[in-house]
């Protein structure tokens, strides 16, 4: 479940990738090859540890240091946001759930 959850949390870079008109594929590849490589047990090499930071670079179409670049987000806004919009769609699964557990009788023939 945490997969694909995390799966579906990249359509927000894919489609602003596609709607900048770059190659969407490519540029998300790269950027979960970075995160991949920051996230590694036993990281030593301090340049992988900032891959942590990275981020898609749109104008440019590339991957790059955000932090270096001067893009600071505040993380307490994302998890909010990630936070509301689970409790979202928990609630509309549980709305769906309860709807399949009462279907109407079908009705007898006239």
């Amino acid at each position: 479940a945490i997969a694909e959850f995390a799966e579906a949390l990249t359509v927000i870079p894919k489609t602003l990738a596609v709607n900048a008109a770059q190659d969407a594929t490519e540029l998300l590849a790269r950027l979960r090859a970075h995160h991949a490589s920051a996230q590694s047990g036993g990281v030593v090499d301090e340049k992988k540890r900032d891959y942590k930071f990275y981020g898609l670079d749109l104008i440019n179409g590339k991957v790059r240091n955000n932090l270096e670049a001067g893009v600071v987000e505040p993380a307490m806004n994302k998890i909010k946001a990630l936070r509301f919009a689970t409790e979202a769609a928990v609630t509309i699964l549980r709305i769906d759930d309860v709807i399949k557990l009462h279907p109407e009788p079908e009705q007898q023939g006239e």
